[in-house]
């Protein structure tokens, strides 16, 4: 029986060399959930040159936008599962559409692997220059003083923003008027025009126009402040505890990948985020670059499935309501 035990053993351990050896010949495909141009595909694209490096082959992207998420995924699991492809998502696709759809075509824990987290991009509550508040304590009393609800915009139901939302509400005891938009760029256009009051955005989405003075940046909502808004208190620094949001991305295989493969492809993640340049060029654009093992990645998936649904459920939201 024992002899039987390491027979198999070899033998799977020839198999996944010998895939290994064979994806390593191809191009690496990370396939993009989103359009071109938005924050997920710049990621992409910033670290596909020092991940192309680290493995020694070449790195293309192929995006493939809709369907929360569900086209790259199931374009990824079409795919050989020899690791020569890649799914790089947002948490939304990860850990908070099995929350919000009844049936998804796609199942994270059965269907997919993960290989390694690549940025965090926390949430920041961003208002017009015009509002006089100067911080998030100051915009929440003027609401709380209101007789109307303030409308507060977000990239969508169910989005990251939108939970965002929910949480300062179920923190401060304050009813605001939801307006989910098909996206953040026409949020961020009505805030500048004056039809909503504010909105909770990626750092990286909002990074341009809080630098640049068109937007007010009154709290990030994390444990800690962003290293590229240092002047930014976060909401518990001013008072207000719960809001712990994190729009993290990261990098998944088919879970019939290999596991010696998974292993190289995430150390090889690793070894591209470390990458001085690219590490920066994110960090300007107000991505935060972070690397994980598999393992790791899967703990994180685990935690913020729990996390936002209980929220979801408790809120009552649903992607279509």
């Amino acid at each position: 029986m024992k002899k039987r035990h390491l027979l198999a053993a070899a033998a799977a351990l020839v198999m996944a060399t010998s895939l290994h050896a064979q994806s390593a010949s191809k191009p690496l495909r990370i396939v993009v959930s989103f359009a071109p141009g938005g924050p997920v595909d710049f990621t992409a694209r910033t670290i596909a040159e020092p991940l192309g490096r680290a493995l020694g082959r070449t790195v293309v992207i192929d995006n493939k936008p809709g369907a929360n998420g569900a086209i790259g995924a199931a374009e990824v699991l079409r795919a050989d599962p020899d690791g020569s492809t890649l799914w790089i998502t947002s948490v939304g696709a990860a850990a908070i559409n099995q929350s919000l759809y009844e049936k998804l075509p796609y199942n994270m824990q059965r269907d997919f692997a993960p290989v390694s987290l690549v940025t965090n991009n926390v949430e920041v509550f961003v208002t017009a220059m015009k509002d006089p508040a100067r911080d998030i304590t100051e915009f929440l009393a003027a609401a709380k003083g209101r007789k109307e609800s303030l409308p507060i915009a977000s990239s969508g139901r169910g989005s990251i923003p939108h939970l965002a939302l929910a949480q300062m509400e179920s923190a401060v005891g304050i009813d605001f008027i939801h307006v989910p938009y098909n996206g953040m760029a026409p949020a961020l256009n009505d805030l500048l025009g004056g039809q909503v009051a504010g909105t909770f955005a990626d750092v990286a989405a909002v990074m341009g126009q809080i630098k640049g003075g068109r937007l007010k940046a009154l709290g990030i909502a994390a444990p800690q402040r962003h290293p590229g808004l240092p002047d930014v208190k976060t909401f518990e620094e001013q008072g207000i505890r719960a809001m712990d949001t994190n729009n993290w991305y990261g990098l998944f295989a088919s879970a019939k990948t290999p596991p010696a493969v998974l292993d190289a492809l995430s150390k090889a993640v690793q070894q591209a985020m470390a990458d001085p340049a690219a590490a920066a060029k994110l960090l300007q654009a107000g991505a935060e670059p972070r690397s994980s093992s598999p393992q790791e990645l899967a703990a994180l998936v685990k935690s913020d499935t729990e996390k936002w649904a209980r929220l979801i459920k408790s809120r009552n939201i649903t992607a279509d309501q």
